[in-house]
């Protein structure tokens, strides 16, 4: 079985560029390749751009995936579901109750009687959109005068609002470090990389801890001091005053950000929230 669909506002565009198969997909080299050593070798990542409109898409290809990767799959969605489309439907499922994701242009699987064979979903790049790990708001760069100081204030509120009316959904990212949170001009901020995002069944709290500590880890310490990151945790969950059933939460999420630590301290990583 084979799908493949593109959105009808690129369809000419992309038949410009050949791109009207699964096929044809699989055989574009596009202009950028984004592939990293650690990459699993069934992923592939390409970026192309396109001239009426002009605009620029990340490509993510899956070819062959492992049985246990697409099995892994299954069980998050609760469903059968290529890689690439649990990407899809997860950043439509998010974006149509409020939540800011990557546009999904084109999208398309071929599948066996039962296994995927290779799935690819073409996303379209976030206008003016910088990831936080890459550039903060220039505020966070300057002098701490009364004014910097109210807005970092400010940006930190907003972020946690955002996070919390994503977990308010029931889904969980499992990857939410800053470099999958980008923020634009006007001040919103998207998720990106949804590809494992989901809705537990079961350990819903477990993975909400594992999100928030990957966002406390991935926050570098030059920006953000321990009285920032009360500030966050305050928003976030909405109180004035931390409860004790909060303090234990915030010692979940320490506690998992530590055994980070110690991973990364193994294979020479440096750790963010400690420089």
């Amino acid at each position: 079985m084979t799908e493949f669909f593109i959105d009808p506002a690129y369809k000419a565009a992309f038949e410009q560029l050949g791109l009207n198969s699964i096929d044809s997909v699989f055989a574009f080299k596009g202009n950028q390749n984004l592939t990293k050593a650690n990459l699993a070798p069934y992923r592939s990542r390409i970026e192309f751009q396109t001239k009426l409109p002009s605009t620029t898409f990340f490509l993510k290809r899956y070819e062959n995936p492992p049985i246990m990767a697409q099995l892994k799959n299954w069980l998050s969605a609760k469903k059968p579901v290529s890689c690439a489309l649990a990407e899809v439907e997860a950043a439509q499922k998010l974006a149509a109750i409020g939540i800011n994701t990557p546009r999904m242009t084109a999208w398309g699987q071929s599948r066996g009687s039962f296994f995927e064979k290779r799935s690819f979903a073409a996303i379209e790049k976030i206008k003016d959109g910088v990831s936080l790990e890459r550039s903060l708001p220039d505020f966070f760069n300057g002098p701490a005068t009364k004014e910097n100081l109210v807005l970092r204030r400010q940006f930190i509120r907003q972020l946690a609002l955002f996070i919390r009316k994503f977990h308010d959904t029931g889904y969980r990212h499992r990857d939410l470090y800053l470099c999958h949170i980008f923020r634009v001009p006007d001040g919103r901020f998207y998720l990106i990389d949804l590809a494992r995002a989901f809705k537990p069944m079961l350990l819903g709290e477990q993975y909400r801890v594992k999100d928030i500590a990957q966002l406390h880890y991935s926050a570098p310490a030059k920006y953000f001091s321990k009285t920032d990151r009360l500030r966050f945790l305050l928003a976030y969950l909405g109180r004035e005053k931390l409860s004790a059933g909060d303090k234990n939460f915030a010692r979940r999420i320490t506690g998992k950000a530590k055994r980070m630590v110690r991973h990364d301290a193994k294979h020479g990583r440096a750790v963010p929230f400690e420089t």
